[in-house]
């Protein structure tokens, strides 16, 4: 069983910066594929930006040159920074980690309004 903490969301005006962290638990972390998701109002959930275990990393076209997704085995944390917010970044952020099977976190709220 691993247990996702998400941390970091909140309220930002347009043009700002957050950044989102995902603490994990279990010895398996480097071992992880992890990846950030959103979900908006009434819409489905998407992915946001993945990184492998290798470090390879791919992104949504609607967030690529201004998100960068990371990770810290050493802190078995995934990080994912956010930069130029638009308002239509709002949404839930969820933390998924992929090994044998697949884990979600409990979501952080991302606000962009002026």
């Amino acid at each position: 069983q691993v247990h996702l903490v998400e941390s970091g969301g909140g309220l930002v005006q347009p043009g700002g910066s957050l950044r989102l962290s995902c603490a994990a638990s279990g010895s398996a972390f480097s071992l992880y594929v992890m990846g950030w998701y959103r979900q908006a109002p009434g819409k489905q959930r998407e992915l946001v930006a993945r990184i492998t275990s290798v470090f390879s990393t791919n992104y949504a076209n609607s967030v690529k040159g201004r998100f960068t997704i990371s990770r810290d085995n050493a802190k078995n944390t995934v990080y994912l920074q956010m930069n130029s917010l638009k308002p239509e970044d709002t949404a839930v952020y969820y933390c998924n980690a992929d090994s044998i099977r697949t884990y979600w976190g409990q979501g952080t709220q991302v606000t962009v309004s002026s």
